[in-house]
């Protein structure tokens, strides 16, 4: 509304201001997105798509450890239901979990390879198309280009700007339980898009089915993302109100309380599993969670977690890219000219009168959404990790990605409706406009690049160190499958630790080793040494 009204304000200039000498097709602030943006679209294109075309082509090198020997030799002798049963009766109650787990390691560790592609893949196209639609909602045309730049902007922050880069790209567990529930978040947002004022009715209710079945997957799939999409899903209902006169039907509040009733099912059918109850036996007693002291405690929690996310810089890169897309979506936005005055139009026919437009407290209740969905889903996120992982839950950061890519996307938009704002009006001054704009794009650019560019440090270390530990597991692998051939129960194994995950032999107590006790099985052997 507010670049629309911008556009009006431009239109209404007097011609005087708009005539200067040279004026032409290639002068002035149009000029700008066919000189600077282009190229900084080309060269954000180029510096994004190689930190994650690195971390997709790290997916080669991935090697097993921790949860994956689990994994992998669960999917190999019980198969796909096999596995999903024993995720049910005897783990945690993932069912959604486990079942993409036997897809994937049904034919043993290869799967993991190309898991990392496959996630990049469909969450650059999902952020693209999400993109296109704002923009086209906000009247303009979007760059592909630099659509397409920024979507693997946000994605070289969510992989590489945390503390657990291997675990949120590379390690198949936590990519499964924590980074593909937001892709297949986004799909479904895409879906509740295009069906929610569909014409055809079947469409609708195909959509309507698909809300309430994903969001019973993934309530059974990954208990931080399933609160937060929840949150969010619940205040958006709020707002699509009809009373409210943003939505004009009860759809958009249908699809919204579907997805949430299929949260709260698959979250029930999780919490009640014979699995779930028997990790919960495990746990030492502890106060209540709505208690003062453990509320107070995962405050703390929470600072520390929010500590350590605001304390990387990287992460202005989101809004940075976001102003640079506001720009030049407004900038390759067509406009009338101020010389030629507009033809009549003939008068339209009668017709129903329109619905009135929602208010200004409800547009900026709209606005305001992501933020509490960030706010108290990292919130609920630190409870869940408290009351599953005790006073050090929060360092599990394989679980921030529920609400780190909000924030992201957040920021991103933020910025490109700052860009979409403030792109008109400096472009309609004379004659120092478009100057500034040039100006504001550069610096916007310059930063997104910087701030991309401070990611490359990391990403070398997590290349050196995955490379390093997959040629040592290669070796080691040799030797070891040759000793089992030759009849060997009881074989020699030197831990390769890595991305902070557990190795055999992580704890002095064999009995308590789960990890050496899925080694042995998937190697067929007795038991595994150190050595």
């Amino acid at each position: 509304m507010s670049t629309m009204a911008a556009e009006g304000e431009e239109e209404r200039v007097s011609p005087s201001s708009h005539t200067h000498t040279g004026t032409g097709p290639e002068t002035g602030p149009r000029r700008l997105p066919r000189t600077l943006l282009p190229a900084a679209a080309a060269t954000l294109l180029a510096a994004a798509g190689a930190l994650v075309a690195v971390g997709c082509f790290l997916g080669l090198y991935i090697r097993p450890t921790s949860d994956d020997w689990c994994a992998a030799w669960k999917a190999r002798d019980l198969g796909v239901l096999g596995i999903t049963a024993d995720f049910y009766t005897t783990q945690n109650g993932r069912i959604a979990n486990a079942f993409l787990s036997g897809l994937l390691y049904r034919d043993g560790p290869a799967g993991t390879k190309i898991l990392p592609t496959l996630i990049a893949v469909l969450l650059t196209a999902a952020l693209v198309l999400l993109g296109r639609r704002l923009l086209r909602a906000l009247g303009h045309a979007p760059p592909l280009l630099l659509l397409t730049a920024c979507a693997l902007v946000l994605q070289a922050l969510l992989y590489f700007a945390g503390t657990r880069s291997y675990q949120v790209l590379l390690w198949a567990p936590a990519t499964i339980s924590h980074t593909l529930p937001s892709v297949i978040g986004l799909w479904a947002l895409l879906l509740a898009l295009a069906t929610v004022s569909h014409p055809r009715r079947a469409v609708r209710t195909a959509g309507l089915a698909g809300a309430l079945l994903i969001g019973f997957a993934l309530g059974t799939l990954s208990e931080p993302f399933a609160l937060v999409s929840g949150l969010a899903a619940a205040l958006t209902a709020l707002l699509c109100l009809p009373r409210l006169r943003l939505a004009t039907t009860w759809r958009p509040f249908t699809w919204c309380l579907l997805w949430c009733t299929g949260l709260v099912c698959g979250l029930a059918v999780l919490y009640t599993s014979p699995g779930a109850r028997w990790r919960r036996a495990q746990q030492p007693e502890k106060e209540p969670l709505l208690s003062a002291a453990e509320l107070h405690a995962t405050y703390e929690d929470w600072l520390h977690m929010w500590d350590t996310v605001t304390g990387q810089w990287a992460y202005l890169a989101a809004p940075a890219a976001g102003l640079l897309l506001g720009l030049a979506a407004t900038l390759r936005t067509p406009r009338p000219s101020p010389s030629t005055s507009p033809s009549p139009t003939p008068p339209a026919p009668p017709s129903a009168p329109a619905p009135a437009p929602a208010s200004r407290w409800t547009r900026a209740a709209l606005l305001l959404l992501p933020l509490p969905v960030v706010v108290l889903g990292s919130f609920a996120v630190a409870a869940g990790l408290r009351s599953g992982y005790g006073p050090t839950g929060w360092t599990y950061a394989r679980t921030w990605t529920s609400y780190l890519l909000p924030m992201e996307l957040a920021l991103c938009g933020y910025g490109a409706l700052l860009g979409a704002w403030a792109g008109p009006r400096l472009a309609a001054r004379r004659p120092a406009g478009p100057g500034t704009l040039a100006a504001c794009a550069t610096a916007a650019f310059c930063l997104t690049l910087a701030s991309t560019a401070s990611l490359v440090p990391g990403l070398q270390q997590l290349t050196t160190t995955t490379v390093a530990r997959s040629i040592a597991w290669d070796a080691q692998n040799a030797r070891i499958r040759a000793e089992a051939a030759q009849g060997a129960t009881d074989v020699g194994y030197r831990p390769l630790p890595i991305g902070s995950l557990a190795e055999p032999f992580f704890t002095a107590d064999h009995s308590r080793d789960w990890v050496a006790a899925c080694m042995s099985r998937w190697y067929d052997v007795d038991r595994i040494h150190r050595r």
